[in-house]
């Protein structure tokens, strides 16, 4: 398979010709990095968000909206669709960078982090990838500076001017449409934290609605995480059976039925200290291919829109 950083450079080059259409700017650092600005100080958008989330994913995934309802308000949901979940969701869509440098704090996902591929799912899938180009998405308040740019290009032994940085805000429209695509992302790594083989995941297939754009940090990522675990939906087909599979959506949790602003808030914010079950889509159908269909789960379609305000 072609590099997925090789694969998300064409979606960046198109971020990049397309940028007004997108309502999202490119810049270039003095250190020779590209920044894209999908959501921090630029508006964005769905065709933004979609574009990024394709970025997050290396390539791997196909990503759409469609018309959906909650508590029977209109409100147009995310579908993600991927036959290499592993490599798409794992490897690359999951925010599994921590950025921190003296000037910038952000979450990283995107291919660079198979460049590096020091996380543990890069040893369980056996997959690290090499590519001149890397592109690693950032979930902040700012947008990154050289001091990012140099990080990155140093941790996947590069020149910053290979460094390619797509960035966001939680509460704009492009960070609540790219991480409404995450329901599919969220199912595969709970299942692989279960102890089940994430190569044996075939495919997923994911929708969850896209959270309203709040004005200000913690309520967004409160609805955004209320819209995975109470509105999110995934569809996996797998190779093999599996005696966990119904402690795999968020209903397993004994945190189900409590809104993400008062867990979060329970916890100081410190997500560290937020039990990880509660990280799970609302409903899951686990097709095993030859076997059993799994029905597990349910959305809380009530909590959704109260979290959403409706």
């Amino acid at each position: 398979m072609e590099s997925i950083n090789r694969m998300a450079l064409e979606l960046v080059d198109e971020a990049i010709d397309f940028a007004d259409e997108l309502a999202v700017e490119a810049f270039e650092l003095e250190s020779g990095a590209t920044v894209l600005d999908f959501g921090v100080d630029a508006t964005g958008g769905y065709e933004a968000g979609l574009l990024l989330a394709e970025i997050q994913t290396g390539g791997l995934a196909t990503v759409q909206t469609e018309s959906g309802t909650v508590a029977d308000a209109p409100i147009p949901h995310v579908r993600l669709h991927t036959d290499h979940p592993a490599l798409a969701l794992l490897c690359s869509q999951k925010a599994g960078w921590e950025m921190s440098t003296d000037e910038f704090e952000g979450l990283g996902s995107g291919p660079a982090r198979a460049l590096v591929a020091e996380e543990e799912v890069f040893r369980r899938t056996g997959y690290a990838d090499a590519c001149e180009f890397a592109t690693l998405c950032l979930e902040a308040d700012e947008l990154p500076g050289d001091d990012v740019a140099e990080h990155v290009a140093e941790a996947c032994e590069l020149e910053p001017g290979s460094v390619f940085l797509p960035a966001f805000r939680t509460d704009s429209i492009t960070g609540s449409v790219a991480l409404a695509a995450r329901a599919g992302e969220m199912a595969t790594f709970r299942l692989a934290e279960l102890g089940y083989d994430p190569l044996d995941v075939l495919t997923v297939h994911a929708s969850a609605p896209i959270a309203p754009v709040a004005d200000d940090y913690e309520t967004a990522v409160a609805r955004t995480n209320d819209a995975l675990a109470y509105g999110g939906r995934v569809h996996l087909t797998v190779d093999e059976p599996f005696d966990r599979f119904d402690e795999l959506p968020s209903t397993a949790s004994e945190a189900y039925g409590r809104p993400f602003a008062d867990i979060f808030a329970d916890a100081d914010w410190d997500f560290y200290e937020v039990p990880t079950d509660v990280f799970a889509p609302a409903q899951v159908t686990v097709d095993v291919v030859g076997g059993e269909t799994h029905v597990l789960g349910r959305p809380d379609e009530t909590l959704v829109a109260e979290s959403f305000g409706l």
